[in-house]
């Protein structure tokens, strides 16, 4: 029987928890697939695909983000980061400048094609969030909030929260 890491703990036996939480499994994976949904229409259209679209979508947010830094955000291998940052790049959505204090560092930011298209997703995925919450309190919004962020592996939760609080909000129109 394989071990769960340790930031996972297994549910009490005999209990009401010991079942698998189906409902919320399957609502989940179904409120992501149609969240993703809409951006990846458009993202065809460019013949990207979603590791196009959290790249650009980071490197949008965080204009200057070093290649390590975009790696350690999105938990992927520097090879499969390689292949899309090329292709986005190659395209003109994203530049790579050298960084100034060293030259050898990499900075990213997205070109005025780059931030569209980010934007245009994220204005798509917003339409969606904001339906949903619709007709409820504000206080839903922050419970929400507060049900992703717990959703983070604890560990993690601290550097996303300031990652989230720290992104550009909009500084081109």
């Amino acid at each position: 029987m394989a071990t769960l890491p340790a930031r996972l703990h297994p549910l009490p036996d005999g209990g009401p928890g010991d079942r698998p939480a189906y409902d919320l499994i399957e609502l989940f994976f179904f409120a992501y697939r149609d969240f993703v949904s809409d951006p990846d229409l458009i993202l065809a259209d460019f013949a990207f695909g979603r590791a196009h679209h959290r790249v650009l979508h980071f490197v949008d947010r965080h204009p200057g983000l070093t290649i390590a830094e975009l790696l350690d955000i999105l938990k992927i291998t520097k090879q499969s980061l390689n292949r899309v940052l090329k292709e986005l790049i190659e395209k003109e959505f994203i530049d790579s400048r050298p960084g100034v204090e060293d030259r050898r560092q990499r900075l990213l930011f997205t070109t005025e094609r780059g931030h569209e298209l980010a934007r245009r997703l994220a204005k798509l995925q917003t339409r969606r969030i904001m339906s949903a919450l619709a007709g409820h309190p504000p206080a839903f919004r922050e419970a929400a909030g507060k049900f992703l962020l717990a959703m983070i592996d604890p560990a993690e939760r601290a550097t996303v929260a300031r990652l989230v609080a720290s992104g550009r909000e909009e500084t081109r129109e």
